[in-house]
């Protein structure tokens, strides 16, 4: 059984790589027309980058595209999330354009195409005994939260659906995920929770 798992993982890996690495030859041409319409609707830079969480909790930098202005209140704090999206960065975000750079994150090993999405390190604390074993694979670009329910379900909601895929991986869920998140795309479902621009502080469960 060992065994086994040991061989679908290094065949989820080599899928992840060889995939990945197409997806940026594909899509190199919509990649570079995205970063210069950032620089021209945002300014520099063209990528974001923050610490997130990644198997077994270890943090990775991730990247995507930017979608936020920098704004800052009279105090010098951070302005919230509605204040600093953009139109522009809500149409990224709409078709998931701006997970694209997260390919780099797949080829380095960090992330895997599927699995749960990587969650801010300040979380690692909040997580009950349960929802912590969702860092017992790779954090995914898409998962199977991501295909039933995405930011319209709850936190509690979404880590079920976790450590559901942390217990019934394969390949084929993974290509099953793989195209429910193309329709999706398309469709433009559960990009935010209700009367929220992002989605919300995940503040531990009770």
């Amino acid at each position: 059984m060992a065994r086994l798992k040991n061989i679908s993982l290094y065949a989820k890996r080599l899928f992840d790589l060889l995939a990945a690495i197409l997806l940026i030859i594909i899509l190199f041409p919509m990649l570079l027309v995205t970063a210069v319409l950032i620089v021209f609707k945002l300014s520099r830079p063209v990528i974001f980058a923050q610490w997130r969480s990644g198997k077994d909790g270890i943090p990775f930098r991730i990247y995507k595209f930017r979608t936020m202005l920098d704004r800052y209140d009279k105090n010098g704090v951070l302005a919230p999330d509605e204040d600093r999206i953009t139109p522009f960065g809500q149409k990224l975000r709409s078709v998931s354009l701006d997970e694209l750079p997260e390919l780099i994150n797949v080829i380095k090993g960090e992330m895997s195409l599927v699995g749960p999405r990587p969650l801010i390190t300040e979380y690692m604390d909040k997580y009950n005994e349960e929802q912590i074993r969702r860092l017992e694979v790779k954090p995914g670009i898409t998962g199977w939260a991501q295909v039933n329910g995405r930011n319209t379900i709850s936190w509690e909601k979404k880590f079920k659906l976790d450590v559901w895929y942390v217990d019934n991986w394969n390949l084929f869920l993974d290509i099953k995920i793989i195209f429910l998140t193309i329709v999706q795309v398309f469709r433009r479902e559960g990009i935010n929770e209700a009367g929220e621009t992002t989605a919300s502080e995940f503040k531990g469960s009770q």
